[in-house]
């Protein structure tokens, strides 16, 4: 179960202005900050225009200069145990400096902090969109959100634009897959109006992870069935190019049972055309899988079948290491989706107070291991 936040961050894509604003990069002062955000240190209200070297969502955006951070308390509106997923847009002020990965900005909420740097080859677009893990919590609870800049280039500073909650629940299992989201349903939110995915990165803890119930290799990209071929439903997740990009998770499993991993590569039809290969490993075992694209959304169902070698976690993970460039230089690669777990006895796992519980079906009898 998933639902928007936006009442929760006033003021999110920063289309009320400060006060008297008189040029399109206007420096803040005490006297004119920006609507429902503090602020401290050199940030810019900026105002998009044609001869502007940046785009806004909407025409307006913060740029974030020499120790320059924004801040804002977000309160929880909703009843009930929440996940919380930020989404925001990243820009330079320079466009000219995107590919140097200069442009970066600090995010941190409670006591968690992560890095975003603008990649330069990783988006259609002059922004990138990223994710990033703000905690759960329920009605009445508050945060702290601070975005501040990275770094002293005075030549990139970064922009940031577009900023989006989503509240998620608690993972769910469903008959039939032993997997809670394979199908990449729960994830942070997709702005309508915006062609291209979301960036994750680099998340070993699939708790915190903005990709609930999967740990993030290296960088993928989130994408949408409005604006990419998704093999079913409304999301799947594209390896990008690295080293690796993938994802993963770490399953106890029972060694008396043999299972079947099944799973659908394809590609995004974003013109991303050349010989993909998708390495699944589970445990110390690889399997490789390749497909031919020619970028205009095909898919295919492949699986793999395995018995657990040991009582102790078994890790499964997919990821992708070959290089694949679309129009403009931008990385892409094979799109992953329907991840499904199941076992010759129907064994399911569930998540209870995070921890990982087998149970095993038979009949009517349901015994708890």
């Amino acid at each position: 179960m998933s639902s928007s936040a936006a009442d929760s961050l006033q003021n999110p894509d920063f289309e009320s202005p400060p006060a008297n604003v008189t040029s399109q990069v206007f420096l803040l002062t005490k006297a004119n900050s920006i609507p429902g955000w503090s602020f401290n240190g050199t940030v810019w209200y900026l105002t998009a225009s044609a001869k502007s070297s940046f785009k806004a969502r909407h025409g307006h955006a913060v740029g974030l200069g020499e120790n320059g951070r924004i801040n804002q308390t977000i309160r929880g509106t909703a009843d009930g145990y929440w996940d919380h997923i930020l989404s925001f847009n990243l820009a330079a002020m320079n466009e000219g400096c995107a590919a140097d990965r200069h442009a970066a900005v600090n995010v941190t909420v409670v006591e968690t902090s992560k890095v975003f740097v603008l990649g330069g080859n990783l988006s259609r677009d002059l922004w990138e969109r990223h994710a990033f893990y703000l905690g759960g919590w329920g009605r009445g609870d508050s945060v702290n959100l601070e975005i501040a800049s990275v770094g002293s280039n005075g030549s990139c500073w970064p922009v940031v634009d577009a900023f989006t909650v989503k509240r998620n629940g608690m993972p769910r299992w469903y008959e039939g897959n032993m997997l809670a989201n394979g199908d990449f349903e729960v994830g942070p939110a997709f702005l309508s109006n915006s062609s291209d995915g979301i960036l994750l990165t680099d998340e070993p803890d699939r708790l915190i992870s903005p990709l609930q119930q999967w740990s993030v290799l290296g960088t993928i990209k989130y994408i949408d069935s409005k604006h990419y071929k998704v093999p079913q439903g409304k999301a799947a997740v594209e390896l990008l190019s690295g080293d690796p990009s993938g994802i993963q998770l770490d399953l106890k499993l029972p060694t008396t049972t043999t299972y079947t991993l099944n799973f659908t590569m394809g590609d995004g039809n974003d013109a991303c055309v050349g010989d993909f290969v998708v390495y699944v490993q589970i445990g110390v075992d690889i399997h490789n899988f390749t497909m031919q694209s020619n970028g205009t959304g095909s898919a295919t169902p492949r699986s793999v079948r395995f018995k657990a070698d040991s009582s102790r976690e078994t890790s499964v993970s997919f990821y992708s290491l070959n290089e694949t460039r679309a129009g403009g230089g931008v990385l892409c690669g094979p799109v992953l989706d329907n991840i499904v777990l199941v076992g010759s006895y129907g064994e399911r796992i569930e998540l209870y107070n995070g921890a990982l519980v087998f149970s095993l079906f038979i009949a009517l009898v349901m015994l708890v291991v």
